[in-house]
């Protein structure tokens, strides 16, 4: 049986973008194991589950009404209450002020080492699911970079979606600062997908820090924090390119190791695309 590591934002997560890989997994029978950033039972965002919510920059529902079920369904499933808390599998790297610092790092790196060897090759594949929250816990998440450089050492495969992606563009090896995508294709959130305003957020933190809850359940920052897009074409360098295929229905991208999907109505080509690549090798689509 295959064994698949999903990563989820505790800040909101588009439902489908869980929903469409789950379900291809679950089809063919594979194991999965659900990590948050602190082990907090993931939030979808509310307008993922609601079929009439239209999506400002598209003009139109981007959700069904079987995917909004299916996203609450999941919620309430039980699967997603205990998730593996990534704070607590992969160390934190030492400040450069600590007194043993060329210790630290060395005690660092040795876990590393051990996790790579001992536990992540366990599993066949890593999937970061994307949604709005995954600019505030996923995409500068030094343990999830840790996590994703051992995928990478391993030559196993990664699917990220969406704002997931960004952790592809930052996930770099600390000691060479290099980009893991350099030479590339990838696809991601394009901007012409960003909001001009309601980037939301939701979960269980507040925004001081504490586990106090947002209150009306929502945060609105207006526009993204960045758009992806640009950071992703500086990302691949010239070797490489990103795709963004906008004006088609959907964007989904193998260069392996690397699976990537631009946004919410890839979600399910993302789920079987990642079957494909396990279970007969694909390395290239759709470039």
């Amino acid at each position: 049986m295959k064994k698949v590591i999903i990563v989820i934002s505790e800040w909101g997560y588009w439902g489908e973008e869980l929903v469409g890989p789950v379900l291809s997994c679950d089809e063919v029978g594979y194991e999965l194991t659900f990590v948050t950033p602190t082990g907090k039972k993931p939030t979808p965002l509310s307008v993922s589950c609601q079929p009439g919510y239209i999506d400002p920059p598209l003009g139109r529902s981007v959700t069904t009404e079987d995917m909004g079920r299916k996203t609450v369904e999941l919620d309430r499933s039980g699967r997603l209450d205990n998730p593996k808390s990534l704070a607590e599998w992969f160390p934190q790297r030492p400040y450069a002020s600590s007194p043993t610092y060329l210790r630290d790092m060395e005690a660092y790196y040795k876990k590393l080492d051990a996790l790579t060897a001992n536990e992540i090759s366990q599993y066949d594949a890593l999937v970061i699911v994307g949604g709005s929250g995954a600019l505030v816990d996923l995409a500068n998440n030094q343990r999830l970079h840790d996590l994703v450089l051992g995928f990478v050492k391993l030559n196993k495969p990664i699917a990220a979606e969406c704002y997931g992606v960004s952790c592809l563009a930052f996930a770099r090896d600390f000691r060479e600062k290099k980009s893991i995508i350099a030479g590339k294709h990838v696809t991601g959130h394009p901007i012409d997908y960003d909001y001009i305003d309601g980037t939301g957020f939701e979960g269980p933190h507040a925004i001081d820090g504490s586990n106090k809850g947002f209150g009306d359940g929502y945060i609105n920052f207006g526009p993204p924090f960045y758009p992806l897009e640009f950071i992703l074409r500086d990302a691949v360098g010239p070797e490489g390119a990103y795709i963004g295929r906008v004006g088609h229905e959907t964007s989904v991208l193998v260069d392996y190791p690397f699976i990537t999907s631009r946004s919410t109505a890839s979600s399910v080509e993302c789920g079987k695309i990642l079957v494909e690549v396990l279970e007969r090798g694909l390395t290239r689509y759709n470039w």
